[in-house]
C-alpha cells in the first residue's frame, strides 16, 4: 500500500527542491558557495521554515555561509512565493546541520573501539 504524504510533507519537499535550485543558480553571494539543503521544518501555519544546510567547508565556514543566506533570505522568500503555491510564504531561518560531522566522528570512535579490541581477540584465536 503506498504511503500517504500529508500536504505539509509535500510542501516541505517542494521548498527543499526550490531552495536548492535557487541557491545554486540565483544566489550570487560568494560566501554561500556549495551547500546542501539537508532538511526543512515548517510550522503548521506555514509562517516560518527552519532550513538546515551543510557545507563542504564544515563548521568553520558555517557562520559566514549563514550570514550570506540570511542576507539573501528576502530574495529567496520572494522567489519561493512565486514557485510554491501556498497561502503564506514562510519566513526562512537558516541553521547549520552538523549531523554529517557528528556521524563521521561517531563512526571514527566506533572504528577506534573496534581496532582497540581486535588485537586481543586475534591473539586469543591464535593461541587455540
Amino acid at each position: 500500500m503506498p504511503k500517504d504524504y500529508s500536504r505539509s510533507s509535500r510542501v516541505v519537499e517542494q521548498i527543499k527542491r526550490e531552495l536548492a535550485e535557487l541557491i545554486r543558480l540565483e544566489v550570487k553571494d560568494p560566501r554561500v558557495g556549495f551547500i546542501t539543503i539537508t532538511d526543512v521544518e515548517i510550522t503548521p501555519d506555514y509562517a516560518h521554515a527552519k532550513v538546515f544546510f551543510s557545507s563542504l567547508k564544515g563548521k568553520e565556514g558555517a557562520e559566514e555561509i549563514q550570514e550570506g543566506l540570511r542576507r539573501a533570505s528576502s530574495f529567496l522568500r520572494r522567489e519561493l512565493g512565486r514557485r510554491v503555491r501556498i497561502h503564506t510564504t514562510p519566513e526562512l531561518h537558516f541553521v547549520y546541520d552538523n549531523s554529517m560531522e557528528e556521524g563521521s566522528r561517531m563512526s571514527a570512535l566506533i572504528d577506534k573501539a573496534m581496532a582497540d579490541t581486535q588485537p586481543e581477540d586475534a591473539g586469543d584465536e591464535e593461541a587455540d
